[in-house]
């Protein structure tokens, strides 16, 4: 990987330099007429974002505004045979039905769209280095498992690269510009580690609120769409399926339930499903399990299958996210915002 060091470099060098046009005001942001509220993180892969919106989004809905889901769609289908929508938003659908959604990668468009569509309240998936959008609220996630992007060794450490050596796609410093710091799958990780990241993230962004979460496993969702408890898996015996950001995220969640895992197929996230993807799995007796967005796409190709679904968690107070919520709802920020650094 020592070669990709000079592409790394300069990946890192072009997103320090946008943001500094962005903190100078050489690129100007624009505000939608509606709240925006984002949820990002600073790595490509998975850190738990779905989950997030899925939560953001009710607790807007909880507070009398009827929220709208603003994403870029990345890895929808395209052409006249695709459908527009990617994984995470056929999930939505499901999670979240009659929750309007819009797919564009122009997310000023994007924003004026779900206003004209009744949208009172705006959800910005994975809007953290979508800076032209002006947002009310930037709640950025970290994976406790994998803060930096790629999976930790035994002791706890990993590479911390910006892409293509790594996967970081700002450097930890830009969390200064959070409103709150979400530390996610906190529970998946040793006491020591999490205090040291905790730590560490205080250092990157001094003063800026840290609230800790975990994916909670609330059901079993069918190809056929019917649900199941979770006391199915306990002792149960089952293969895995996965086209996620953190596929060991979700083993982990499947063996904390007590299923004992036979076999595991692990893809690149928003993996284009074919017919021979599961050969071998799912046989002799054996559940195949899922996570939540990969159900749509293996339940059309016929594949029986369940998906586990969870929910955000939070393991300590929630008070610093839903003040925040309710802040931008009591008093609208019309303006693009000022960056938090002094």
């Amino acid at each position: 990987m020592e070669w990709l060091r000079l592409p790394a470099w300069a990946f890192g060098l072009a997103a320090g330099l946008r943001a500094g046009c962005y903190e100078s005001g050489l690129l100007r942001a624009h505000a939608a007429a509606a709240p925006v509220f984002s949820l990002g993180n600073i790595t490509a892969g998975g850190t738990g974002k779905t989950p997030g919106v899925v939560w953001l989004a009710r607790e807007l809905a909880r507070r009398g505004r009827r929220p709208g889901v603003l994403s870029r769609g990345y890895g929808a289908p395209r052409g006249a045979g695709g459908s527009g929508w990617n994984d995470e938003s056929r999930m939505l659908q499901v999670l979240l039905p009659g929750v309007v959604q819009v797919a564009r990668a122009d997310r000023v468009r994007g924003a004026a769209e779900l206003v004209a569509q009744g949208a009172q309240a705006i959800v910005l998936d994975d809007g953290f280095q979508h800076r032209r959008l002006a947002r009310d609220a930037d709640f950025v996630l970290v994976d406790a498992t994998r803060p930096w992007g790629l999976a930790r060794d035994a002791k706890g450490a990993s590479v911390r690269a910006f892409l293509p050596r790594g996967l970081l796609r700002e450097s930890p410093r830009e969390l200064a510009r959070a409103d709150v710091l979400i530390v996610t799958r906190a529970d998946q990780v040793p006491s020591g580690w999490l205090a040291d990241l905790c730590r560490e993230l205080e250092t990157y962004a001094p003063g800026v609120p840290q609230v800790q979460a975990r994916h909670a496993p609330r059901t079993l969702r069918r190809d056929d769409g019917a649900l199941e408890s979770l006391d199915a898996l306990a002792g149960a015996d089952v293969d895995l399926i996965s086209g996620i950001g953190n596929p060991q995220g979700f083993a982990d969640t499947v063996r904390s339930l007590g299923a004992r895992i036979h076999g595991e197929r692990r893809f690149s996230d928003h993996h284009p499903f074919g017919p021979g993807d599961a050969a071998g799995l799912g046989g002799a007796g054996r559940r195949l399990l899922c996570p939540a967005k990969d159900l749509p796409k293996l339940a059309a190709l016929g594949i029986p299958c369940a998906a586990l679904e969870v929910e955000r968690e939070f393991l300590t107070s929630a008070a610093a996210v839903e003040a925040r919520i309710d802040a931008v709802l009591d008093a609208r920020v019309d303006a693009p915002r000022q960056s938090r650094r002094p």
